[in-house]
C-alpha cells in the first residue's frame, strides 16, 4: 500500500478545487490511500477580507511568526511516501496558516526524510513564498521532489486589480469591466495531469521516490519579467514587516497608523518601481540573457517548465 497525505488550507475554496483534481486519479485506487489534512487557525481568517485586517497580518505573515493552528491528529509515526503541500501565497510568502503548519512539531516528525511536493495556487507572483518554504524544508529534513504552480488567468496587469477586489468582495467578477480573477476552470481541470504522473510513479514499484515525478508537463512557468520586481518587494516588505511589528500587535492603533503609511508604499512602489525595474531589464535583456536563463532554470525546479 503506497500513503499519500494531502495538507492544505484555502480561503475561498479554489486550491481546494486544485487539490481535488490533482488527487483524482490517485482515488479509488486499492494500491494508493490519500489522507487529507484541512489546517484551520484557532482564530479563523475571514473571507472575504475586510481591508485593513488583511493588510494587518501583513508582519506576521512575512516574517513567517506561527500562529494557533486548531488541534488536529496525524500518526507521525506512519511512513507517507508522499506529502503534498498546498498553499497560497500571501505577501510574497507562505500563507500563514501554511508557515503556522511547518512550525509545529508534527511538521518536523511528519517531513523528516520524507519526500514532498509543493502545489501553489495564486495571483502571479510565488517565487519568494517557494524560497522560503523550500528553506523551510531544508531544515525539516524533507526532500522537495516536485513543484506545481497555478496562477490567475486574466495576465498580471488585469489581475492586479481583479483580485484585491476578489478578497475584499468575495466576487470573483466585482464588476462587469473587470475580467474574473482566480485560475480559470480549465486550468484546474488539467492539473488532473500531475496526479496521473504521481499515479504511475506510485503504482511502478515501492522504492522510495527521489526524482521529480512532474518533469515535461509544464508544471510551472516562469515569467522573467517578475523576478527583479519579486526580489525588490521581497527586500522591502521584510523592512515593512519588522517597523510594524515593533509599532503593536495586530488590530492596534499604532499598528494601524503605520499600515497606512505601508499602504501608500505600496502603491507608490508598485507604480513606479515594478515598471521602471521591467523597463531596465527589457533594455538590458540582451546582456542579461545568460542570468536570465539561469534564473528561470533555478526558479522551475525541481519540476522545469
Amino acid at each position: 500500500m503506497r500513503h499519500v497525505l494531502v495538507i492544505h488550507y484555502s480561503q475561498s475554496g479554489q486550491l481546494n478545487k486544485v487539490v481535488d483534481a490533482v488527487t483524482a486519479p490517485l482515488l479509488g485506487q486499492e494500491q494508493i490511500q490519500v489522507d487529507y489534512l484541512t489546517l484551520q487557525m484557532q482564530e479563523e481568517f475571514p473571507f472575504p477580507w475586510p481591508f485593513w485586517h488583511f493588510f494587518h497580518i501583513f508582519p506576521e505573515t512575512v516574517l513567517q511568526r506561527a500562529q494557533p493552528l486548531q488541534p488536529f491528529t496525524l500518526d507521525t509515526d506512519k511512513q507517507y511516501d508522499l506529502i503534498i503541500l498546498a498553499y497560497q501565497v500571501w505577501f510574497l510568502s507562505p500563507s500563514l496558516p501554511m508557515a503556522s503548519f511547518l512550525a509545529t512539531k508534527q511538521a518536523r516528525l511528519l517531513l523528516k526524510d520524507r519526500p514532498v511536493m509543493t502545489l501553489i495556487g495564486c495571483r502571479n507572483m510565488w517565487l519568494m513564498a517557494q524560497e522560503k518554504v523550500k528553506s523551510r524544508l531544508q531544515q525539516l529534513g524533507a526532500r522537495l521532489v516536485d513543484n506545481a504552480v497555478l496562477t490567475d488567468a486574466c495576465g498580471s496587469a488585469a489581475s492586479f486589480l481583479a483580485t484585491p477586489m476578489w478578497m475584499f468582495t468575495g466576487k470573483r467578477q466585482a464588476y462587469a469591466w473587470l475580467p474574473k480573477a482566480g485560475i480559470a476552470e480549465q486550468d484546474i481541470s488539467a492539473a488532473q495531469r500531475f496526479g496521473w504522473a504521481i499515479k504511475t510513479r506510485l503504482l511502478a514499484d515501492t522504492k522510495p521516490i527521489t526524482e521529480p515525478m512532474l518533469r515535461g508537463l509544464a508544471a510551472v512557468q516562469i515569467n522573467e519579467k517578475l523576478i527583479a520586481s519579486e526580489r525588490i518587494g521581497n527586500r522591502s516588505f521584510q523592512v515593512w514587516s519588522r517597523l510594524l511589528s515593533k509599532l503593536g500587535p495586530q488590530l492596534s492603533v499604532a499598528r494601524s497608523v503605520g499600515l497606512m503609511f505601508y499602504v501608500i508604499f505600496l502603491l507608490v512602489m508598485i507604480i513606479t518601481v515594478v515598471p521602471i525595474s521591467a523597463l531596465v531589464r527589457k533594455i538590458l535583456s540582451p546582456l542579461l540573457r545568460r542570468k536570465t536563463a539561469e534564473q528561470k532554470a533555478y526558479f522551475a525546479q525541481p519540476s522545469g517548465e
